[in-house]
């Protein structure tokens, strides 16, 4: 039996496709038909997500490496929807945290967690993270690491902002309120640089977190409005 196939994302570093053959169905990164002059960076990204989920097998709301090729990474499916197609709970920002801590513990800061694609809202309610490109590795108590923790912590945080602001804490509050000169230098002076590549010229979307049709719930968050929904 041949697997059937579904585009969730394509860019010019690659495809991102559903696969399932019978009641399997998995995630594979494909970067085959990238062209020549952008494969060394396609392969960059690759490994550097496979390492992360290397790293991080075992962690609940991560997925499990499967395959690795030297042109594709396949990796299991987390049944769920994006945080910006769904109305997450308090237990789900709590859970997230969690998550994050887990993610820290093992010397891995994920890098991309602005992006509520990269979240997801998983069938039985929990988190879980995707798209572990731009995740780095390191000893957990380095200091650059855990000023990337603290990042990805705040980027969290400003999804509460947005869904949950009610249940923000005086110390959430206060961490929302510093930005570290990292987040600053960023802001200012790379940010543009950096939407203007991936954007315009690699043609990055987001794509892959859309979720599956079985597992999108009935109602939106009208705070996101024009939003895209991901898996």
């Amino acid at each position: 039996m041949s697997a059937a196939i579904q585009i969730l994302k394509r860019d010019a570093l690659g495809r991102i496709l559903l696969c399932s053959e019978g009641q399997r169905c998995w995630i594979r990164r494909e970067i085959g038909g990238v062209r020549p002059w952008l494969r060394p960076i396609a392969r960059h990204a690759m490994r550097r997500e496979l390492r992360a989920l290397w790293h991080l097998a075992g962690v609940p709301g991560v997925p499990t490496v499967l395959t690795c090729e030297r042109d594709a990474l396949d990796r299991s499916l987390l049944p769920g929807v994006s945080l910006a197609a769904s109305a997450p709970t308090g237990a789900w920002f709590r859970h997230a945290r969690r998550l994050l801590r887990a993610l820290h513990r093992r010397g891995i800061a994920h890098n991309d967690l602005a992006k509520p694609e990269n979240w997801l809202v998983l069938a039985d309610g929990t988190a879980g993270v995707i798209d572990f490109q731009l995740a780095v590795l390191g000893p957990p108590r380095a200091r650059w690491l855990r000023l990337m923790a603290r990042e990805d912590l705040r980027h969290l945080l400003k999804h509460k902002r947005t869904f949950r602001p009610d249940e923000l804490s005086p110390t959430e509050l206060r961490l929302l309120a510093r930005r570290s000169w990292a987040a600053r230098t960023w802001r200012h002076l790379v940010k543009r640089l950096y939407n203007l590549l991936t954007r315009r010229v690699l043609r990055w979307s987001d794509r892959e977190g859309r979720g599956l049709p079985a597992h999108r719930p009935a109602h939106r968050r009208a705070q996101r409005p024009g939003r895209g929904d991901r898996r």
